[in-house]
């Protein structure tokens, strides 16, 4: 590690850390030429899969890409920048937890569709609108239908006649 004062090689650790929910370890350093103090962080660098789309072309993955389809489905609904940041490092763990060097885009699809049904359901039909290419009304019909069933019956005032 470079000092970031003298430039020089030498360093030495004081202090290390857990931080980010032992994500990340934190190092307080000295400089053995100048002996001013420093600190550093420390995380892995994990390797994201290619994304093999489906006319066979391989593309890293961009999380740029991912945060923008996101928005772009989650636009002026109920959802907080926090969650939405949460459901992208849901999606990169999932991906990653694959231990693939390649997935399909379709099966990243499905993932970012899994973590958006939890999110906003609004949010899942306009994605999954647009990446399964609905056609017309009774395509929009099923796939709420479809969410419809899955949910848990519960009863609510909206449910149930007034007297």
């Amino acid at each position: 590690m470079h000092c970031p004062f003298c430039n020089a090689q030498e360093t030495k650790v004081t202090d290390s850390r857990l931080v980010a929910g032992g994500d990340q370890v934190r190092r307080r350093r000295e400089c053995l030429t100048c002996n001013e103090r420093f600190t550093t962080y420390e995380t892995a660098e994990l390797v994201m899969p290619q994304i093999v789309k489906q006319d066979g072309t391989r593309e890293s993955f961009d999380e740029t890409k991912l945060r923008a389809g996101l928005k772009r489905a989650l636009e002026k609904r109920p959802v907080s920048t926090e969650a939405m940041e949460t459901a992208i490092e849901r999606i990169r763990q999932q991906l990653r937890s694959r231990g693939e060097r390649e997935i399909q885009s379709r099966q990243v699809g499905e993932v970012v569709m899994n973590q958006l049904r939890e999110l906003d359901e609004v949010a899942y039909i306009r994605f999954a609108s647009v990446y399964r290419q609905f056609k017309d009304l009774e395509a929009f019909r099923e796939e709420i239908d479809r969410l419809s069933a899955d949910r848990p019956s519960a009863t609510s005032s909206h449910d149930s006649p007034r007297d």
